[in-house]
C-alpha cells in the first residue's frame, strides 16, 4: 500500500533483517515515544481484518443452500435486519430470490470475478435500490449491497461512451512514458480525483518512481519521486495482483465489523480479499490523513501477471464511485496494462530487426576459432550491447574483453549458467544485491533495494547479460561497470519512522520533503534492444560452431587417420632407411681402407663426402625417427618441480654452455603438470640454441625460470616457463619458420651445426600437452621462449 497509492511506514533499502526490516529501522521504531512496531505493517494480515467501509454492507451466503453465513453489522441501519438475525435464516429474508438467482448465475461462469446487478434489497414491504456486487469466495457468495437513490438508474450504456472514447486515445500511445502520460490524465477525467499518478516499481520487491501525474494545480507535484520498497510490503502487492482495484471512499469513516467475527467452520475471518468494500489497515489510513488525503483509489498495473505498478489516485475529500465506474476503471487498467504489453513487444520486435542487422556485422568478424576472433574483435562484440566488458567461457577456457572479471564471479556465473537452459537468458542491473541474495554468494532473485550512497561502489562489474551455451557451464556475458544515480525520495529512507504533524507516527511522504541520495551497485538497465542483440548473436554463433562442429567431426576423423598414417610411416621409413645408409657408409669406409694407396685424390675426396652425407643423413634419420616416436608414444603425467627437470637439462647441456661461455641464471622456481621425460627434451632443446646462437659480446647469459605473462591473443595472465638468452636474436619475418621441421637459418656447418629438427620437436611436445608455445626476439639482443602447459593436458595420462 504505497506512498502514491496506499502507503506503509518504510525501512532502507538494501539493509535486511529478518525479511523486510533493517537494523536501521528497528532503531527509528524505538526512538518514537510510546514506541511503534514497525512489523505490524509487514505482517498484518490485510485481507482478513474483518471489516468493510461503512456506506455500504455486506452479507456472506453459503452458496449451496442460500443460508446467510456472515452479516456485517451495520445491516440493521442498511437493510433494516439486525446482523444477528441473518446468519443461519435464508438471504432471501432480505432479497428476492430472482435477484439472488441472477447473483448465482452472474458468478458460477467465473467465480474469481465479480459481478455488478442493480436490485432492490431490504425488509419485505421495504425494498431499497442498491448497487449489488457479488464474488464467489469458496462455497461462499459475497453480497455486497451499497445503497443507490431511488431514480438513479444504473448508467453504464452512457458511461461506455467516455470509457469507449479514453480508451481510444490510450490506444494511440506509442511510447511508455506517453503511454503512462494518457493513463493518468484519463483516470483523472474518468472518476474526478484531485492528484493521479502512473507508479512503478523498481523490480519485484523494489521502491517505486512516480513515472507520469495529472494533479490539480494547487496541489504539489509527486512526478519523480521515490518511495521506499517497505510502503508495499509483500502483503499487499500479493492481494494487488489478485484484487485489481482498491477504493477508499473516506479515510475517516468508521469500519464495520463482521458478526460473527470468525466463521465457526474454518475458525478465521472472512477472505476480503475480493471485496470492494474491504476495510483499510489503520496503519494506511493514519498515512493518508499525514498528507491530507481524504479518500483513494488504486489501479493495478499487471505485466506478465507480475505487478508493474499502480495508477493511484487521491482526493482532497470522500469521493464515492458507483460499481460502473470502478468497473470502468478497472477495465481501464487492464487496457493500460495490455497497451504497455503490446509497446514493450513491439519495442522489442524493432529491437531485434535491428540486432539482425548489428549482430551479423558483429558474427562476420567471429570467423575462425572463437576464441581468438573475440579476442581480435572484443571491441565490435562489446559495442554491440554498449556493455563494458565481454567475457566468453568455453572448454574450460576464459576470453575476456574490457573491464576485468574477477574469477569468482566468472566461477559464479559458470554455476548459474550450469543450471539454466542453453539460449535462455539471464540478467541483472544490480549484480551486488544479487550476490548478497544468496547463501553462497552467487547471483541470487534479487530481494534488496537500492542503496543510499553512504557506501562504495561494489568491486567489479555492477550489471551481467548473461547466456548459457550449455549444461557444463559454458556462457556468454556481457558486463558494464556501476553507474551512480541520483534519485528524489519523498521519505529518508534511513529514517522510515518519525512523528507526524498530527502527532501520528508516520511519516508524511511528498515533495516538501525530498531527500536526495544516490544510488549505488547499478548499471545501466539491459534493453529489449539489448537482450534480442545478445539472443541474436547467440543463435548466429550456434550455428556456426554447429556446423563448424560437424565438419570438424569429419576432419578430426580424416586428420587421425592420416598421422596415424604418417606417424608409422615417418618411423619404418626413418628404420628401414638406417640399414641401407649404413650399408652405403660402411662401403665407403671399407674401399678407403683397403685400396687407399691405389686411388688418386679426388676419389678419395668423393668417398669421404660419401661417408660425410651419410653421416649427415643418419642424423637427420635418427630425428626424424624422435619427432615421429612423440606422435605415438603417451604421456605420462605428473606434478614435476621445474628446478629439478633443469638440473638433469644442464647435467647435459651445461659444458655445452661453458664452452660457449652462457652463463645459466635460474628464475623464479615451481610446478609444472607435465611428462617429465618430456619437459627435459623441450629444455635440452632450448638451452643447446642458446649455446648455439649465443652473442657475439663477453656478458652471455640464459634464464630459465616461470613468469606470468599475457599469451598472444589472450587478455588474462597465464604462468609460462620462459628460456631467455641475450644472442643474435631472429629476424621478425623468420620467427614462425624456427618452428618448422628441418628448417634452418644458418647453413650446416654455421653456429655448431644441427638438423633444424629441435624447435619442431620442442613445439610438438608443447602441443601434445595441450600448451602453446611462442617467443619473442629481436635481432642482436636476444630471443625469449615461452610456453604453457594446463593443469590437465589433452593427451591425458598415458594416452597416444
Amino acid at each position: 500500500m504505497t506512498g502514491p497509492g496506499a502507503a506503509w511506514a518504510g525501512g532502507r533499502n538494501g539493509e535486511r533483517v529478518d525479511g523486510w526490516l533493517s537494523d536501521r529501522a528497528k532503531s527509528a521504531e524505538a526512538a518514537v515515544p510510546g514506541g511503534f512496531d514497525l512489523s505490524e505493517c509487514v505482517t498484518e494480515p490485510i485481507h482478513l481484518l474483518g471489516g468493510i467501509q461503512s456506506y455500504g454492507t455486506l452479507v456472506a451466503v453459503d452458496a449451496g443452500s442460500g443460508v446467510v453465513d456472515t452479516a456485517a453489522r451495520n445491516t440493521g441501519a442498511v437493510l433494516g435486519v439486525a446482523c444477528e438475525d441473518l446468519p443461519g435464516g435464508p438471504v432471501t429474508r432480505i432479497l428476492e430470490e430472482t435477484d439472488y438467482a441472477e447473483a448465482l448465475e452472474a458468478t458460477a461462469a467465473f467465480q474469481d470475478t465479480a459481478a455488478f446487478l442493480p436490485v432492490r434489497a431490504g425488509t419485505e414491504g421495504d425494498r431499497r435500490p442498491f448497487d449489488l456486487s457479488v464474488h464467489r469466495v469458496g462455497d461462499l457468495l459475497v453480497l455486497e449491497f451499497e445503497p443507490r437513490e431511488e431514480g438513479d438508474a444504473f448508467r453504464f450504456s452512457g458511461f461506455y461512451r467516455g470509457v469507449r472514447a479514453a480508451l481510444a486515445r490510450l490506444r494511440s500511445a506509442t511510447t511508455v512514458a506517453e503511454c503512462c502520460a494518457r493513463a493518468v490524465r484519463e483516470m483523472r477525467a474518468l472518476t474526478g480525483f484531485d492528484r493521479v499518478v502512473a507508479y512503478r516499481f523498481d523490480g519485484p520487491e523494489g521502491p517505486g518512481e512516480v513515472v507520469a501525474e495529472d494533479v490539480d494545480a494547487s496541489l504539489e507535484s509527486w512526478l519523480g519521486l521515490w518511495f521506499p520498497a517497505t510502503d508495499i510490503p509483500p502483503q499487499a502487492r500479493r492481494l494487488y495482483r489478485e484484487n485489481w482495484i482498491r477504493v477508499i471512499t473516506d479515510v475517516d469513516d468508521e469500519s464495520v465489523r463482521l458478526h460473527p467475527p470468525v466463521r465457526p467452520a474454518t475458525g478465521r475471518p472472512l477472505d476480503l480479499s475480493q471485496a470492494a468494500l474491504r476495510t483499510v489497515s489503520g496503519f494506511h489510513l493514519e498515512y493518508l490523513r499525514n498528507i491530507s488525503v481524504a479518500s483513494s483509489m488504486s489501479v493495478s498495473v499487471l505485466r506478465d501477471e507480475d505487478l508493474w505498478g499502480l495508477i493511484a489516485c487521491h482526493g482532497a475529500g470522500p469521493v464515492r464511485l458507483s460499481p460502473e465506474v470502478r468497473s470502468a476503471c478497472e477495465l481501464f487498467g487492464a487496457a493500460f496494462s495490455l497497451q504497455l504489453a503490446a509497446i514493450e513487444e513491439k519495442e522489442r520486435a524493432q529491437a531485434l530487426l535491428k540486432a539482425n542487422e548489428r549482430t551479423a556485422v558483429v558474427a562476420a568478424l567471429l570467423d575462425g576459432r572463437l576464441e581468438e576472433a573475440v579476442a581480435r574483435h572484443g571491441d565490435a562484440v562489446r559495442a554491440l550491447l554498449d556493455a563494458d566488458g565481454f567475457v566468453l567461457s568455453r572448454g574450460g577456457r576464459v576470453t575476456a574483453s574490457g573491464i576485468e572479471v574477477p574469477e569468482e564471479l566468472v566461477a559464479v556465473l559458470r554455476r548459474r549458467a550450469g543450471v539454466l537452459t542453453p539460449g535462455s537468458l539471464w540478467s541483472t542491473d544490480r549484480l551486488p544485491e544479487e550476490a548478497r541474495g544468496t547463501e553462497d554468494g552467487g547471483p541470487g532473485t534479487g530481494v534488496g533495494g537500492p542503496g543510499t550512497g553512504d557506501s562504495g561502489p561494489e568491486a567489479g562489474p555492477a550489471g551481467v547479460l548473461m547466456i548459457p551455451l550449455g549444461a557444463s557451464g559454458e556462457f556468454l556475458a556481457w558486463t558494464r561497470q556501476e553507474r551512480p544515480v541520483p534519485q528524489h525520495w519523498a521519505a529518508d529512507p534511513s529514517e522510515p519512522v518519525r512523528v507526524g504533524p498530527r502527532g501520528e507516527r508516520l511519516t508524511p511522504r511528498g515533495s516538501s520533503a525530498v531527500f536526495r541520495s544516490v544510488m549505488r551497485g547499478r548499471s545501466l538497465p539491459w534493453s529489449p534492444h539489448d537482450e534480442a542483440a545478445a539472443l541474436e548473436l547467440w543463435r548466429i554463433l550456434t550455428g556456426l560452431v554447429l556446423r563448424h562442429a560437424d565438419t570438424l567431426a569429419v576432419l578430426n576423423d580424416e586428420l587421425r587417420m592420416t598421422n596415424l598414417d604418417l606417424d608409422s610411416f615417418a618411423h619404418i621409413a626413418a628404420h628401414d632407411l638406417k640399414e641401407p645408409l649404413r650399408g652405403i657408409s660402411n662401403s665407403a669406409t671399407f674401399v678407403m681402407e683397403d685400396a687407399a694407396s691405389e686411388l688418386d685424390e679426388t676419389t678419395l675426396r668423393r668417398l669421404r663426402t660419401m661417408q660425410r652425407l651419410a653421416g649427415r643423413m643418419d642424423e637427420l634419420l635418427n630425428s626424424l625417427l624422435d619427432y615421429a616416436r612423440l606422435g605415438r608414444a603417451g604421456l605420462q603425467v605428473r606434478e614435476v618441480s621445474l628446478a629439478e627437470v633443469v638440473d638433469g637439462a644442464l647435467d647435459v647441456v651445461g659444458p655445452r654452455l661453458e664452452q660457449a661461455r652462457v652463463t645459466v641464471v635460474r628464475g623464479r622456481p615451481g610446478t609444472l603438470r607435465a611428462d617429465a621425460d618430456r619437459l627435459y627434451e623441450i629444455l635440452v632443446n632450448l638451452l643447446v640454441n642458446a649455446a648455439k646462437y649465443a652473442g657475439d659480446h663477453d656478458r652471455r647469459t640464459v634464464e630459465i625460470g616461470l613468469e606470468e605473462v599475457v599469451p598472444p591473443g589472450a587478455v588474462r595472465p597465464e604462468t609460462a616457463v620462459v628460456v631467455r638468452d641475450n644472442g643474435i636474436g631472429i629476424a621478425t619475418d623468420q620467427q614462425q619458420e624456427v618452428f618448422h621441421l628441418f628448417r634452418r637459418l644458418h647453413g650446416p656447418g654455421e653456429r655448431g651445426g644441427g638438423t633444424g629438427v629441435g624447435l619442431a620437436v620442442v613445439k610438438r611436445i608443447v602441443e601434445r600437452h595441450g600448451g602453446r608455445l611462442w617467443l619473442d626476439s629481436v635481432p642482436g639482443e636476444g630471443t625469449a621462449f615461452y610456453f604453457v602447459l594446463p593443469s590437465e593436458p589433452s593427451g591425458g595420462s598415458g594416452t597416444a
